[in-house]
């Protein structure tokens, strides 16, 4: 596994993540920082977190989800989904997700996280 990147900031509708901006909201996989083509946590099924769990599958200890500006309970079909797959999951909003994300990213652990832009 490489060097996991650093979110570096965010707004505006995207991220800078390893130095560089991303439009729109992402999706991070151990070192793998993809695009994901989420708008807000309203629309967010279990079909959305299908990348996030077969990539997860065996490599990540839980994952992280950013709901947008504000912290919201995401649909029971997604939990639902992230609890048969056998991962923690936490919650908050997207700022929040970022700054765990930095802080135990750097500790070496092992996660996926899925940002929502704001």
């Amino acid at each position: 596994m490489r060097q996991p990147p650093s979110i570096d900031a965010m707004g505006g509708g995207g991220f800078r993540i390893g130095g560089l901006r991303r439009e729109g909201s992402l999706l991070i996989i151990d070192d793998i920082v993809q695009s994901w083509g989420l708008k807000s946590l309203e629309s967010l099924t279990a079909d959305d977190f299908a990348p996030v769990l077969q990539a997860a599958a065996g490599t990540v200890e839980f994952v992280l989800l950013g709901t947008g500006p504000v912290q919201s309970l995401p649909p029971r079909s997604v939990r639902d989904a992230v609890a048969a797959a056998g991962l923690g999951f936490e919650f908050m909003t997207t700022d929040a997700a970022a700054r765990t994300y930095n802080l135990l990213a750097s500790e070496g652990r092992r996660l996926a996280c899925a940002l929502i832009a704001v």
